[in-house]
């Protein structure tokens, strides 16, 4: 099983309980986090994380202002992928600070959620 792989499975099976994960938004813009890729050019990468302890250990320095928010399984189906496809954004898994982490594309990320969402 290739390092993505791992990675996904790790992130899917801690949403799975939950139903939601989290990313860091700026509550006076209400703007996201949205960073350049580390592994394609001209990719903007949308880092999510599976809980938020580790999502808030990042809002520190830059983005000290920003809070980890929860996002629902039902939410991102419902709202954000047809968005973030629009504007080309590759999703990073658990991210982390100046580290090799997992890109995905939009509907390989997606297509995981589907499959661990309660009906």
């Amino acid at each position: 099983m290739s390092n993505v792989d791992n990675s996904l499975v790790t992130f899917i099976n801690e949403v799975q309980p939950s139903q939601q994960f989290y990313a860091l938004q700026d509550p006076n813009s209400e703007d996201w986090v949205i960073i350049d890729s580390i592994h394609f050019e001209n990719t903007d990468v949308m880092p999510l994380w599976s809980n938020q302890a580790q999502a808030q250990s990042h809002c520190d320095n830059e983005w000290s202002e920003y809070v980890a928010t929860p996002i629902s399984l039902a939410d991102w189906l419902e709202f954000w992928v047809e968005d973030l496809n629009q504007d080309g954004i590759t999703i990073g898994v658990n991210w982390q600070d100046e580290k090799d982490c997992t890109e995905l594309e939009l509907a390989e990320f997606t297509q995981a959620l589907i499959a661990i969402e309660a009906f």
